[in-house]
């Protein structure tokens, strides 16, 4: 879907295909509805990440997540939103299981070793116990997403020791398995998603493209800007920006949009997680646009992810315009407490106009 030559030439409006977000954190209970509010105006697929308290680790609790999901969409007509659901593994998942979630319409699993991130205790504690489950996952074609980091080594040094320990070997023994290696934060995991087979690709966030550890730490700690993976020095920065401006098929859009309430946030031991759904698609917008490749939007937002799940791509448009507006310093959390959103009070430089 091609951005018309007097767009392109302006440089200040485009039409692209409806974004996805292949990696989305819509929580439960009434925070659902405050968080889909900001989803559906952007987004047509949106993987749903199950680390829910208890965790979403059975087909059942799958569906009735989608379904708690669907009853809590909000008012007016988005047509084009659309849950896609996953398992949250575990060294117990079994074959069995991951048969019935492929049956019942389940894309994939998500492989968070185990405390690495929020409501991660109850993660994979070995990748070896996982075998038999993933290999039914490849016989029956499901994505395996991976939180790749490794727990026991520095905070700064956990993606690029998770591929050499994890990510190397687990190529090799499952050779059709489709992986998603998501958020990746590191110059190492660009070059290894390069260097790998097609079936092996990766999702990069809005937040990992726009800052580095100096901005969440120089002149004072940010604690909304604390995320894990954790912001990374500014040459994986460039490392990112470079792979998802470069029109390579090997990487999507995945927001890792977590909201936390803001008190949970700004505490003694504040929680990962940056809130991004109110604004994604506009700030990766500023992002292609700053590097001269608007041209490249597109692909990495609307049709690389759906490609490499398999998923038709959206048949509907969203249209963009370099129009700045002014970020609410906070947005209804649907637990009387609010969540302060990236870029509070700050201004960003694109908009959406419409989608249709």
């Amino acid at each position: 879907m091609a951005i018309s030559s007097a767009e392109a030439a302006s440089g200040t409006r485009l039409t692209i295909r409806l974004p996805d977000d292949f990696h989305h954190h819509c929580r439960d209970g009434a925070k659902t509805a405050a968080v889909l509010h900001h989803a559906v105006q952007r987004f047509g697929y949106c993987l749903m990440m199950p680390n829910l308290q208890p965790p979403v680790t059975t087909t059942e609790m799958a569906l009735n997540y989608k379904s708690h999901i669907m009853a809590s969409m909000p008012e007016g007509s988005f047509p084009y939103f659309k849950p896609v659901m996953t398992l949250y593994l575990t060294d117990k998942t079994t074959p069995d299981e991951i048969k019935k979630a492929s049956s019942s319409g389940v894309v994939g699993c998500k492989f968070y070793p185990a405390g690495a991130t929020t409501n991660s205790a109850l993660g994979v504690t070995d990748i070896k116990n996982c075998y038999p489950a993933l290999q039914e996952m490849s016989d029956q074609n499901m994505m395996l997403c991976i939180h790749s980091e490794v727990t026991h080594a520095d905070i700064f040094d956990r993606e690029p020791v998770f591929i050499e320990e994890i990510m190397t070997p687990l190529v090799t023994d499952f050779p059709n398995l489709r992986i998603s290696m998501e958020h990746i934060s590191t110059k190492e995991a660009v070059d290894f998603v390069l260097s790998s087979p097609d079936n092996v690709k990766a999702s990069i966030t809005c937040h990992h493209l726009l800052y580095n550890r100096n901005h969440m730490l120089v002149g004072g700690i940010r604690p909304h800007l604390y995320c894990l993976p954790i912001l990374k020095a500014e040459i994986h920065r460039l490392a990112l920006v470079k792979a998802a401006t470069s029109g390579s098929k090997k990487f999507f859009l995945g927001t890792d949009s977590a909201p936390h309430s803001t008190d949970m946030k700004e505490a003694f031991c504040g929680c990962a997680g940056i809130f991004t759904a109110h604004a994604a698609v506009e700030l990766y917008a500023e992002v292609f646009d700053k590097v001269g490749a608007l041209d490249k939007l597109e692909a990495f937002c609307s049709s690389n992810g759906a490609d490499h799940y398999g998923l038709e791509r959206n048949t509907a448009t969203i249209t963009l315009e370099k129009k700045s507006w002014r970020v609410p310093r906070t947005f209804d959390f649907g637990d009387g407490k609010g969540v302060t959103p990236l870029r509070a009070g700050e201004e960003i430089k694109w908009s959406i106009a419409a989608q249709e």
